[in-house]
């Protein structure tokens, strides 16, 4: 089943709440970048809130950037995503793999670190794009979206985020929620949902009985209180080209690329978010050289 992603509103309005099965998603990425566990786990919930996020705050072309920097040992996280449910992320160590937690659970706050930044680098077309930043929290990611949410964009939120990871480093489940509370919400309301997120039994849980994202948010909502409003299909694409790196080539020195021509006879450029490699030959090299300093 392909992956997608629920945008429905709750309570008249009083909340905005999404759920995404991101399942083959997250499995790409695993493929991709070889992940172990640890890795697995903190990338694909990277992914999964960066598609959260960007299906409630950005419309038309726009786009947004996650930048995670913990004190772990993944390092740093990049994950790019859109309006239109298209995901691409890498991190810069994929092969870490810890003991579980306290919880018999996958050490995702080892994994990232608990000091470190988070950044969120949204385009939205105008000038210069916006960026907002803020601590890492907690480290299990789903903590630390939330608190963006609630310093950066002043929206009180609740973010869950969830990745299985089979001992073949397979995936076998991914996904999450994330609902966020609209002016003038009810206490009724506030109190029902703060009740019901204490109550309810983990992302991973849920969707290993089978539970779709819309039958997630009758979970934590009730069917009764939820309004699904649209459905969105969900993968990881790369918008990578042999193009867009003779562009980045083109503003290398000039004596770089001499270098590459002198010493290696052309050069590769192999994308960090999907791995694909580009070969460029003595003679594009020189193409590319005279482009930049025409």
């Amino acid at each position: 089943m392909s992956d997608y992603l629920v945008k429905s509103l709750a309570y008249d309005g009083q909340l905005r709440a999404y759920a995404l099965d991101a399942t083959n998603t997250v499995a790409y990425a695993q493929r991709v970048h070889d992940t172990w566990s640890a890795a697995s786990a903190a990338l694909g919930r990277s992914m999964i809130g960066t598609a959260l996020l960007s299906s409630a705050s950005l419309s038309g072309d726009d786009k947004l950037t996650v930048k995670i920097q913990g004190n772990g040992p993944v390092g740093g996280i990049v994950v790019d995503g859109n309006a239109n449910g298209t995901v691409k992320g890498y991190l810069q160590h994929p092969h870490v793999h810890l003991p579980l937690n306290d919880k018999h659970k996958i050490d995702v706050k080892g994994a990232v670190g608990t000091q470190g930044m988070m950044s969120v680098t949204k385009d939205m077309g105008l000038k210069e794009p916006f960026t907002g930043q803020v601590p890492l929290v907690s480290g299990e990611l789903g903590e630390d979206f939330t608190y963006y949410l609630a310093k950066s964009e002043q929206i009180p939120s609740a973010v869950g985020l969830s990745v299985f990871v089979q001992n073949d480093n397979s995936i076998e489940t991914a996904g999450g929620f994330m609902i966020q509370v609209m002016p003038g919400a009810s206490d009724e309301v506030l109190d029902h949902l703060e009740q019901r997120l204490n109550e309810i039994p983990m992302v991973s849980k849920m969707m290993q009985a089978g539970k779709t994202p819309e039958e997630m948010l009758y979970e934590i909502l009730g069917k009764e209180n939820v309004q699904v409003l649209d459905t969105m299909p969900v993968k990881f694409e790369c918008d990578c080209s042999k193009e867009r790196f003779a562009e980045i080539l083109a503003s290398v020195p000039s004596s770089q690329i001499n270098e590459m021509i002198e010493q290696d006879h052309g050069a590769e450029a192999v994308c960090q978010f999907c791995g694909t490699k580009y070969q460029f030959s003595e003679e594009e090299l020189l193409e590319i050289e005279k482009k930049a300093q025409a």
